[in-house]
């Protein structure tokens, strides 16, 4: 259910005479948006989220990278080799930054990093 759904049913049961908050909207008609912005706010915890922040990062990551399989250039950038490596993109770069430190080299074009596409197959065993 959502927060929403909530609230319409606390605006529809509240009695006429209820404190004043949420409930008095019973007797002024249904809550605004504000209102309910408002009230979402007050009782974040004690609205659960079905989904964390990583797996709606990864969701939305997931419609901007195509698989690795179908990945036909030589070479992806920061954020895209990132999200097939499964980690963040500052990891990347701190790897590019000290030589050697992670398990692939970067090569530099016109001074961005560019990850060759064939080190990340073969680091994660994907073949074609």
């Amino acid at each position: 259910q959502t927060a929403t759904h909530d609230i319409t049913k606390v605006w529809q049961a509240a009695p006429a005479d209820a404190p004043l908050g949420i409930e008095s909207q019973a007797t002024a008609g249904p809550p605004n948006a504000a209102t309910l912005a408002n009230w979402e706010k007050r009782n974040a915890t004690k609205i659960a989220t079905p989904l964390s922040t990583e797996v709606r990062q990864a969701a939305k990551a997931a419609k901007y990278f195509p698989p690795l399989e179908s990945v036909n250039r030589p070479a992806v950038d920061t954020a895209a080799a990132a999200y097939y490596l499964t980690r963040r993109p500052q990891t990347l770069r701190g790897w590019a930054s000290r030589s050697g430190t992670g398990p692939l080299t970067p090569l530099r074009i016109h001074g961005r990093l560019a990850w060759s596409v064939a080190s990340i197959r073969r680091l994660l065993g994907v073949s074609l």
